[in-house]
Parts: C-alpha cells; sequence; structure tokens
C-alpha cells in the first residue's frame, strides 16, 4: 500500500523539496509513498484568487480566510487524518507519527501570514492542530516536511535496519543514549571501555543507563512521563568508562 501525502500550501513548488532524495527519494520513485502538493489559491473564487484578509479587531499581517480553506480541506475527501501545521497547535509526539505511518497517509495544511481563521477549525473539527516544536517558522511548510520526514523512514523497506526505527530518541519516550564510531582515539578521547567490550549485555545495560540518565538531565519533561522524579537517578544507572 502506498503512503499518500497531500499538501495543501500556497508554495506547492517546496515539495517533495529535500524528501525527493536520500531515502525518502529513492523510497518515492519505487512507490512506497506518494506526493501530491495542491496549490491553496485554486479555491479562492475571486478574480484576484484571494486566500487572506485583514485581522478582525485590528493588527497587523493577515489571516488565511476559513471559506477559502474549507474547500481546499474539503476537496481530499478520504479517511486520512488533517494535520494542519500552526504553533497554536500540540506538539507532534513520535507516537503520533507511527499511527500516521501505520495508515493509508495523511494531509497537511500549511499555515502563512497570521495564521488561521479560527472558524475553519469549529466548522471542520477533524482537522488536528499540531506544531513542530515552540518555534515560529515563516509558514507551515518547513513543519510538513518534518513530518512527512518523520513517517517515511518508519514506512516497511525505507530503512536498511529494522532496528534503526525503533532505537532511537523518543521511540521509547526517553532519549537516544550517545552514538560512537571511530577512531577509537580522538582528540585525547576514546570510545569507552563498555562500547569495545563485545559483552552485548553489558553494552545493553550502559546504553539503558545513558539513555535514562540523558533523559532526565537534558529532558526532565519526558523523565517525568516516563515515570522517573525530577532529579531522580536513573535505574540502574552505569557508570562504566
Amino acid at each position: 500500500m502506498t503512503f499518500a501525502a497531500t499538501i495543501l500550501t500556497l508554495y506547492p513548488e517546496m515539495f517533495p523539496g529535500p524528501l525527493g532524495v536520500s531515502l525518502a527519494g529513492r523510497a518515492l520513485e519505487r512507490g512506497d509513498w506518494s506526493c501530491e502538493a495542491v496549490q491553496i489559491r485554486d479555491f479562492a473564487q475571486d478574480r484576484h484568487r484571494t486566500v487572506d484578509d485583514t485581522p478582525a479587531g485590528g493588527g497587523a499581517g493577515m489571516v488565511l480566510k476559513a471559506d477559502v480553506l474549507a474547500r481546499a480541506v474539503d476537496s481530499v475527501a478520504d479517511t486520512r487524518p488533517v494535520l494542519a501545521m500552526t504553533p497554536r497547535g500540540n506538539p507532534i509526539s513520535q507516537e503520533r507519527i507511527r499511527e500516521i505511518a501505520a495508515g493509508p497517509g495523511v494531509t497537511l495544511l500549511c499555515g502563512r501570514f497570521e495564521g488561521f481563521d479560527e472558524r475553519l477549525f469549529e466548522a471542520r473539527p477533524h482537522i488536528e492542530q499540531v506544531s513542530l516544536a515552540d518555534i515560529v517558522l515563516s509558514g507551515g511548510e518547513p513543519a510538513a516536511l518534518a513530518i512527512l520526514d518523520a513517517c517515511i523512514r518508519l514506512l516497511p523497506g525505507v530503512m536498511g535496519a529494522a532496528s534503526s526505527g525503533t532505537e532511537e530518541s523518543f521511540e521509547e519516550g526517553l532519549l537516544e543514549y550517545p552514538q560512537y564510531t571511530r577512531p577509537v582515539e580522538w582528540e585525547g578521547r576514546t570510545i569507552p571501555e563498555v562500547l569495545r567490550s563485545g559483552d552485548h549485555a553489558r553494552i545493553a545495560a550502559w546504553r539503558k543507563a545513558r539513555a535514562e540518565d540523558d533523559t532526565r538531565s537534558r529532558r526532565p519533561d519526558l523523565w517525568e512521563r516516563h515515570g522517573g522524579t525530577p532529579g531522580q537517578p536513573a535505574s540502574g544507572e552505569q557508570r562504566e568508562k
């Protein structure tokens, strides 16, 4: 089954963009996923193809019109989830990415200017409002590309090793353990001995402990959701060098 991605955007030329190269690009060529970028202006009904207007109540910038956006969203009438890219949305999670990647595809609505007329979401409650992070972008397209990349890499056959999709940050609710490769010594720093020991049980224990420890210190919010207490040492923490 092909994972079908439809992007509603004012800049369809931005797609597939970086997703046309590397693993995602090869998967696109094989037909593992498809990419359709739809111009939102095509759903405007005036001669100027107007998609925005001034904010009600005054203020700077322009707001995307609910009627135009609704027609664009309604044109994609299928069972795929519809995600609107907006900093007002809930942060997208790896769990949600896995759910989307396991389905038939996704429709992504890219915002611009001051955002969306709120009535769009009141009238189309099936639209999920999501954000990439606590940052403000010039538009929703970069966020849409990132979300698509996260989904595509989970499709069967896209990554070389099956374990590559699971031993990553956020997959188990933790940050990933630190990685090393040759040379063994570089600028006076060596790869931890445990990783050179060949003892797979010790290596697994070290990686688990480092993932827990780094999550606790760097992302206490993740550590707390994982079941740890802020400031509490990781369980079974290993200090092997």
